[in-house]
């Protein structure tokens, strides 16, 4: 895992219940066991760890880009490449 990988899972961590080191990029969310109002405060870790908005609303299309722990550091490396080019 890059460090982008690793920010994450760190991240991921330390909002469970449940903490695993079996984490990797093709373990779903679901599976973490992350209710939404965890996922929040993930989003917002995340954030704040990378400089980044994220564009997230539970109750909208973006959630797809968060089923995967590999589409959350797809999502943001890109949002990161976004505002490196800004």
């Amino acid at each position: 895992m890059d460090e982008v990988a690793t920010k994450i899972v760190d991240i991921l961590k330390k909002h469970m219940k449940e903490p695993r080191d079996d984490i990797g990029s093709d373990t779903a969310l679901t599976d973490l066991k992350i209710e939404s109002l965890d996922l929040a405060m993930i989003v917002f870790d995340i954030e704040d760890s990378f400089g980044i908005e994220i564009p997230y609303n539970a109750n909208e299309g973006e959630a797809g880009d968060f089923k995967t722990v590999g589409s959350v550091v797809e999502k943001v490396r890109s949002l990161v490449a976004e505002k490196a080019k800004a």
